[in-house]
């Protein structure tokens, strides 16, 4: 009781005032069901590939190989962890705007992406380029024949996976700004 004699309420329940987060998204399997979920399933198969075949070059040019080689392996894990928060089904948990959280991932790694699919592409284009070597005393192609072969993979994946970037992009901006 107050002072006036009125009984004062109770204090209000926290779990029941948080707003409800603001996904359009189906949570679970169904998320597979979808464009955007088979963009992520790609993007990471693509970008795992990408991966795969930069590391297997033994990065003759670390310099720019090296920020495709963390684009690629960062944007690997943080998809794996996208998809599986809504294969989980956490996102309904989790009070945030997935929608524009959406956006703003598939936005910078788009951007992150697209650099590192620009450097690759710089990369492979240095084949015909000669430079001295202390092993052999001699002049020697910035990349042998089968580091180009797999930097030109790498580069052909790197692009792949930019437009799947891409595409969830497109589809987050519509979700986020109908």
């Amino acid at each position: 009781m107050s002072a006036g004699g009125a009984p004062v309420p109770p204090p209000p329940n926290p779990a029941v005032s948080f707003p409800a987060p603001r996904v359009t998204l189906p949570a679970g399997p169904d998320i597979l069901r979808t464009y955007s979920g088979a963009f992520v399933c790609l993007e990471i198969l693509l970008g795992g590939l990408v991966w795969i075949l930069v590391a297997s070059s033994n990065v003759p040019l670390p310099l720019l190989q090296g920020w495709v080689m963390f684009v690629s392996v960062t944007a690997f894990f943080f998809s794996l962890l996208f998809l599986g928060v809504f294969l989980s089904g956490m996102v309904t948990q989790i009070d945030a705007n997935w929608n524009f959280l959406d956006f703003a991932y598939h936005f910078t790694v788009f951007v992150f992406y697209f650099g590192a699919f620009l450097l690759e592409a710089a990369a492979t284009s240095l084949h015909d380029l000669h430079c001295n070597s202390t092993i052999t005393y001699g002049v020697q192609p910035l990349l042998n024949d089968n580091q180009y072969n797999i930097n030109v993979a790498a580069t052909v994946f790197a692009f792949m996976t930019t437009a799947c970037y891409g595409c969830s992009l497109c589809l987050a901006l519509r979700r986020w700004r109908p």
